[in-house]
């Protein structure tokens, strides 16, 4: 059994309340316990919120509602506002843990608490960071370089499943409101890169969560894919289109203002959050 009490599980939810319900039995299959779990929904529509209610019962989670759908960014800023653990474990709906996963949460949460300087740790994605450094078992930290040529360097932050210290907003901001929820996910890793984040990635990436899209509880959110086509117009576009992203990438940091939008609460014992989370409540 894991028994994980100053994490907090923060899951975004919309309009896929059976993929929820997956992914709190398998932690509960696999022994996970956390200090909290905060499910932040998105305005689902009745038949979802019904379910929602129902699983809130079973897994006595905390409820953080909306009554109309505002997107990604708000609700993560809602549900992260309502944490109250030092740390949060920030999942999206679809995605499952496998078995290994609850060990090497244990790992990086021994990392993170031995490195003050660390600010998240990541466990899924597509493909690996384009530049890692080794760091301890089996995590590298993830180093962002103007001279690597790749786009996906700034991506040190991604949305994908990862372990955070619950004072982020503090370091890096709120979450963008009213846009599209991978420009929502771009905006906050070019602050993450601004404001001097640093954080570690699990090598085996893949090994830790299946993201699972059933048919009938398909992504809610659309990407393109015409990386997979094998079409030489369609490659050399595109080609032309990733090094627009380089340069726009780094402008787009050039430009970005860093991070003072938040009020800083001073305690008596030399603490310090930002307002606006609940973390602070825990002390």
């Amino acid at each position: 059994m894991y028994n994980f009490s100053q994490v907090a599980l923060l899951i975004t939810h919309y309009n896929r309340s059976q993929s929820l319900k997956n992914l709190l039995q398998t932690f509960n299959n696999q022994k996970v316990m956390f200090g909290e779990i905060v499910v932040s929904d998105d305005g689902s529509e009745p038949g979802h919120y019904l379910e929602l209610e129902k699983l809130q019962t079973e897994f006595n989670f905390r409820l953080i509602k909306s009554f109309q759908n505002k997107g990604l960014g708000n609700n993560i800023n809602k549900g992260q506002d309502a944490v109250t653990k030092p740390y949060t474990l920030y999942i999206q709906e679809d995605f499952v843990p496998k078995p290994p996963f609850a060990s090497h949460l244990q790992e990086a949460l021994q990392l993170m608490d031995s490195n003050n300087e660390l600010d998240l740790t990541r466990f899924y994605a597509y493909f690996a960071y384009p530049k890692l450094q080794p760091y301890k078992n089996g995590f590298s930290e993830m180093i962002f370089s103007r001279a690597t040529v790749n786009h996906l360097k700034f991506y040190v932050y991604s949305d994908h499943p990862h372990l955070r210290r619950s004072s982020f907003f503090e370091k890096f901001g709120r979450y963008p409101e009213g846009i599209k929820g991978d420009l929502t996910e771009y905006q906050m890793a070019i602050s993450f890169i601004k404001n001097n984040g640093k954080g570690l990635f699990y090598n085996q990436f893949d090994s830790l969560f299946d993201q699972c899209n059933s048919s009938a509880e398909p992504s809610t959110m659309k990407r393109s894919q015409w990386r997979q086509s094998k079409n030489f117009m369609v490659q050399t576009v595109r080609a032309v289109y990733l090094y627009f992203k380089l340069f726009k990438g780094h402008f787009d940091l050039m430009s970005a203002k860093r991070n003072t939008s938040f009020t800083r609460i001073n305690y008596s014992n030399g603490a310090t959050f930002s307002s606006g989370n609940a973390a602070h409540n825990a002390l």
